[in-house]
């Protein structure tokens, strides 16, 4: 996998299971699926970090978020 995929895949991994964890928090159950989930997501962007040489500076990411879904369209 591309690192530009993978830290696209983690981030938006990310983004979607916070809104899983606060719900789970808020009514009192356990977020265990949705923890998992942000590991994973953790986990894409480590590899996408390690994987392109230099890493992505921060001003970077909404032209690698646009380019990659460029591609799947």
């Amino acid at each position: 996998m591309a690192p530009d995929t993978s830290l696209v895949l983690g981030l938006a991994l990310g983004v979607l299971s916070l809104p899983a964890i606060v719900s789970a928090i808020s009514q009192g159950r356990s977020p265990r699926v949705a923890t998992v989930i942000l590991i994973l997501a953790g986990g894409f962007i480590v590899y996408a970090l390690s994987q392109k040489p230099g890493g992505y500076a921060l001003e970077q990411i909404p032209a690698v978020v646009a380019r990659v879904l460029q591609s799947w369209v």
